[in-house]
């Protein structure tokens, strides 16, 4: 019997292939899998206009065929990478891109960008799974996505999201979708470790030299080892990335090393989920028992993961000790960076002696009386203008709230050259006004299932505009209702 070939289509983009270009022992060729009845759910106008795609193509059925993965795009060559990692704190061994497809790369004014439709079938990397993608999660990734990077945070971007009536089995049968997902690369710590781990060293070494020549090529010049360079380099992004992380109360929720980009970018967005009540120890992954990946712990566990990369790296430096040297700045970056992050938060400039014991002091109270995070921060940078009732509304310590702010506004009045005005727009451009809660994300999800898209775009549209006060957003922006508190997100989301 004879496959029927589709004819290809063209999106006017011009591809390349680097990564194809490593060879088949970094991944198989493969093509994605079709779904009936595609439909467009979301599509980001933004993104389309990053990678050079004409917009008319987000409204075509050429262009929805094309990211559901039912037609093959003339010049991408699609693939399945593999990897390895560490999940849970346990090595895995070999994983991959289980239900993951590389298109290829396009150049764009912001340099190339890898294109990937996640949830386009099977492949060799699936192993129990199904190679699929649900509504739920897609829709969620699809949003988070776009919302990170309007609030600056270094992130996979997502071009659009299709779904599809085909069941897919989860806890329960849901319905079938795919993401296509944007990022100047998808590689992972993952990806060293198994090369490395698998003793096939040579592979490593291209896969390292790939990544400075094209993504740090400064390491190639630095004094020493270039891959201890490579390895200190990462450190840095990963830890500007999850500083920004901790600033806006965003968890992860599953941070093995096959999540952690080689760039410092949020990738993988699963069971995450933005802060309501503050926790520090909350745990936004129902299948974390053990609480590994809760808020608290998320720069301990990028360190963690950061380490196991050293290790993976290790065979191509000269000694262990290049490694350790190379981790050693993040021990003083993270804390510092941080510092720096909430002091902007705060409405302050350079750090001084007593902010942290300031930060610190405010943090515990807004833990002891689960004080909303978002409201609060956004509330404060209101505070110059209108007062601090609004905020000490937020506490059930009045007394223990009052003797903080007095403090606060000492330090804060006291910088020099201090400007109400300024400083209020400068608080109110650093804390949001409406983050991806979960309810909002589980309202849009429901309503999607019955054929309502509506809800994303409206909920797209406040997320890229997180610091603005929209009128007709003011919901988005509201406490969480009681039964956001039952919303569980598990690793199948």
């Amino acid at each position: 019997m004879n496959t029927p070939v589709h004819p290809e289509a063209d999106l006017g983009l011009v591809w390349r292939n680097r990564f194809a270009a490593l060879g088949t022992a970094f991944y198989a060729p493969l093509q994605p899998t079709p779904l009936p009845e595609p439909e467009w759910v979301g599509t980001s106008p933004a993104v389309a206009r990053l990678i050079g795609l004409d917009e008319t193509w987000l409204a075509s059925p050429t262009g929805l065929n094309a990211f559901t993965g039912n037609v093959p795009i003339a010049g991408s060559q699609p693939l399945a990478s593999v990897y390895s990692g560490h999940q849970f704190g346990h090595w895995a061994g070999q994983l991959g891109d289980g239900r993951a497809i590389l298109l290829g790369e396009v150049d764009t004014a912001h340099g190339p960008q890898e294109i990937q439709l996640k949830g386009a079938g099977l492949t060799p990397y699936s192993r129990m799974g199904d190679g699929r993608a649900v509504l739920r999660s897609s829709i969620r990734e699809f949003l988070c996505s776009e919302a990170m990077h309007a609030l600056g945070i270094a992130t996979s971007r997502a071009l659009c999201v299709t779904g599809s009536p085909a069941p897919v089995r989860r806890e329960e049968i849901e319905t079938a979708a795919v993401v296509t997902r944007v990022a100047p690369s998808f590689i992972r710590f993952g990806h060293f470790e198994h090369f490395s781990h698998s003793g096939q060293h040579d592979q490593l070494r291209i896969l390292a030299d790939f990544v400075i020549d094209n993504f740090y090529p400064a390491c190639r010049e630095a004094p020493g080892n270039p891959y201890a360079a490579l390895l200190e380099s990462v450190s840095a992004r990963t830890a500007a990335m999850v500083v920004q992380w901790q600033a806006v109360g965003f968890c992860h929720g599953v941070m093995n090393t096959d999540n952690m980009s080689i760039l410092g970018l949020t990738i993988d967005y699963g069971p995450f989920q933005f802060l309501d009540a503050f926790n520090p120890g909350h745990i936004c992954n129902h299948s974390d028992t053990g609480g590994r990946y809760a808020y608290n712990r998320q720069p301990n566990i990028a360190y963690w993961n950061l380490f196991a990369l050293g290790q993976a790296l290790l065979p191509l430096m000269d000694e262990q000790q290049q490694a350790l040297d190379a981790l050693e700045p993040y021990k003083a970056l993270m804390p510092s960076a941080l510092q720096r992050r909430m002091n902007a938060k705060l409405g302050l400039g350079s750090v001084q002696a007593g902010d942290a014991e300031l930060t610190e002091a405010l943090m515990k109270l807004m833990a002891a009386d689960a004080v909303d995070f978002t409201i609060f921060w956004r509330r404060l940078s209101r505070a110059l203008s209108v007062g601090l009732e609004p905020v000490r509304d937020l506490f059930l310590q009045r007394d223990a709230f009052d003797a903080w702010a007095g403090q606060w506004q000492e330090r804060v009045k006291a910088q020099p050259g201090f400007d109400a005005t300024a400083t209020q727009a400068q608080m109110l451009r650093t804390n949001p006004q409406v983050v991806l809660r979960n309810h909002l994300g589980e309202v849009a999800i429901q309503r999607a299932r019955q054929g309502d898209f509506t809800e994303v775009a409206r909920l797209q549209n406040a997320l890229e505009n997180p610091f603005e006060e929209v009128a007709g957003h003011e919901d988005l922006a509201a406490f969480p209702p009681d039964w956001a508190s039952q919303i569980e997100i598990s690793c199948s989301s």
